[in-house]
């Protein structure tokens, strides 16, 4: 082997040693750094800095000697950092930062300055200067610095985002929406982003002066640049915060047309309006929809929705009159005459079966439309199912409960493992319950109890406590057998036969323990005959008599709810709201009572 190949082979391995020793004494640098070890820190940086000024090294070194009031030494690398540097800002910038921790604020002003002066074009170089800056609360010098960037880029980037998140965090809220709003105008993309900076930031379901000041720069954004649409579906947003369906209505059938869409838009805006029971919100979309013809694919969607829509309106208030039932009814018969009956319509024939009996009493017509609807090709195995249960449901109405809870079998064997197979399993608990089997009634409720539909998991555990709750310290079975009676005749709509079963457990079983249940039937029987102040009279006695027991929550939120929407008692209401969230704070209801409590006081609430 030649004396050059040694000598080559030599000098390698010493520099590979050398460079691991380089690393190995940076790791234990950085490690005293970390741990506030700055005298231990500076053995090491002071040492590794002669051979190595790379911006890692020198930028640690740099704090390690300012965390150790060293200023002069600090001093003296920063200069020479940059008289060597090509990028004099970050130079002039650490020199700022260290004048200032020195006190001598004019000095580190100048070269703060500089810094931004010099600054070079490109992103980083930008966004690096400024968060040091923001970091130091220099926004003033951030915000130069961005306009700097501007100024000197070579893509022509703007900084909408960075300079409105600046804006955000010093409050100046109407320069941050202008600069979000000049982001939107050429990258719309970043529309989600603006949107949950303006929730954080402006608390716009909440604060309705931010709100009406983006609210009016939208608006004057939508005059400006008319073919941008992204304002107007900012703005439909805003209304859709504000719970104002009426306003982002009338942006989101603007747009349709504008853009000749197909109606999701206000498809969606008619279903979230009518999930907040602004049923006239609702209502004017679907109606829209509809009005576009029978060609537009949301036209069935959208008649089922405004035949759904109409439905709560009339039934939701227990105010409704025999001739509101027949124009329902009559509004559904029209959309399937006119659509006929198929597999796309079924479910409108659901919808007025269950109108027909559970509101006409016609229980006979409405099995006749089942039993067609069930008859139809093509029908999807799920929706067949709905089907069964409700002409179930209607079979337990006319007194058939046999029959139906064959049905109820057929669904909870064939959707074993569904949310909809778990609804058959809890009819039929429920006939169990109805026909005084409690033990099979509460087996299979226990099994329910864990369902992964939350809807169906609280309807069994309501029952399975009601059963338990007066059965356990109970060994006489009648008074139970006679309100599970009561109960099958008020869900058959029999309201004087009810009342005839809960007033004998009464007379027979006085201060039995279903005496707040009885009371809470009485509530629902009064308040489907449409009798409000006896209704409210017998939830009064539950406040008084029983507020320690099951249906407490209940009659305090359902009275809370009378006193608002039937007698206009707006402070009785307001109490009774309080009330669950003091004294029933896990209630199921309490979330909703928070809601409406808050709206009650003035409060404009998401």
């Amino acid at each position: 082997m030649n004396l050059k190949r040694v000598l080559g082979i030599s000098f390698f391995c010493f520099l590979t040693a050398f460079l691991s020793a380089q690393d190995t004494d940076l790791d234990l640098a950085e490690y005293y750094f970390k741990a506030g070890e700055f005298a231990s820190a500076r053995l090491y940086y002071q040492e590794i800095y002669k051979n190595n000024t790379s911006n890692r090294v020198y930028e640690k070194y740099l704090q390690t000697l300012i965390a150790l009031e060293d200023y002069d030494e600090a001093e003296k690398i920063a200069k020479k950092k940059l008289k060597r540097a090509r990028d004099k800002s970050s130079g002039h910038q650490d020199l700022g930062i260290l004048y200032k921790t020195l006190g001598a604020h004019d000095d580190a002003d100048e070269q703060f300055g500089l810094a931004i002066k010099e600054l070079q074009s490109g992103r980083s170089n930008a966004t690096k200067l400024a968060r040091k800056f923001i970091a130091l609360s220099e926004f003033e010098f951030a915000e130069k610095t961005y306009s700097r960037a501007r100024k000197v880029s070579l893509d022509g980037y703007p900084y909408h985002y960075e300079m409105a998140n600046l804006k955000g965090q010093t409050g100046d809220h109407e320069q941050m929406v202008d600069e979000f709003l000049n982001l939107l105008e050429s990258s719309p993309n970043y529309v989600q982003s603006v949107q949950n900076s303006f929730n954080r930031t402006l608390n716009v379901a909440e604060n309705e002066d931010k709100a009406e000041m983006l609210k009016g720069k939208l608006l004057t954004k939508i005059q400006k640049v008319p073919e941008e649409s992204i304002f107007s579906e900012l703005l439909i947003w805003l209304f859709q915060q504000e719970k104002n369906f009426s306003g982002a209505l009338i942006q989101a059938k603007a747009l349709d047309m504008r853009l000749k869409e197909d109606g999701l838009r206000v498809f969606n805006l008619g279903k979230l309006a009518k999930k907040n029971e602004d049923y006239t919100s609702a209502i004017e979309a679907f109606e829209y929809l509809v009005s576009k013809g029978s060609s537009n694919s949301y036209y069935i969607s959208a008649r089922l929705e405004l035949l759904k829509t109409l439905k709560i309106q009339v039934t939701s208030n227990y105010m409704y009159s025999a001739e509101d039932i027949n124009g329902l009814e009559l509004a559904y018969k029209d959309a399937l005459l006119e659509l006929g009956e198929s597999s796309s319509t079924v479910m409108m024939m659901k919808e007025l079966a269950h109108i027909q009996v559970f509101f006409g009493g016609k229980s006979e017509k409405a099995i006749e439309v089942l039993n067609r609807a069930l008859e139809i090709p093509g029908v999807y195995d799920n929706v067949r199912a709905q089907l069964k249960l409700e002409l179930g449901d209607i079979l337990v109405y006319k007194g058939n409960v046999w029959e139906a809870s064959l049905l109820f079998s057929q669904v909870e064997l064939d959707f074993k493992e569904d949310a909809i197979g778990h609804e058959g399993k809890f009819r039929n608990a429920r006939i169990s319950y109805f026909t005084g089997d409690f033990e099979w009634a509460q087996s299979q409720l226990d099994v329910l109890k864990a369902s992964t539909s939350k809807l169906i998991a609280n309807d069994a555990l309501d029952l399975s406590l009601l059963i338990t709750d007066n059965l356990a310290l109970d060994t006489i079975y009648k008074p139970m057998e006679l309100f599970a009676q009561a109960d099958l005749f008020i869900y058959q709509n029999q309201m004087e036969l009810a009342i005839e079963k809960v007033d004998s457990i009464l007379n027979e079983y006085p201060a039995h323990s279903l005496t707040d249940e009885i009371h809470f039937s009485k509530f629902k029987i009064y308040q489907k005959k449409g009798q409000f102040q006896k209704a409210a009279s017998e939830l009064d006695q539950i406040l008084l008599f029983y507020a320690d027991d099951i249906v407490a929550d209940d009659a305090i939120f359902n009275l809370a709810e009378m006193s608002e929407d039937v007698f206009n008692d707006y402070e009785k209401a307001s109490e009774l709201y309080e009330m669950i969230l003091t004294d029933y704070s896990n209630s199921l209801y309490a979330v909703e009572a928070r809601k409406r409590f808050r709206r009650l006081r003035g409060d404009n609430i998401n």
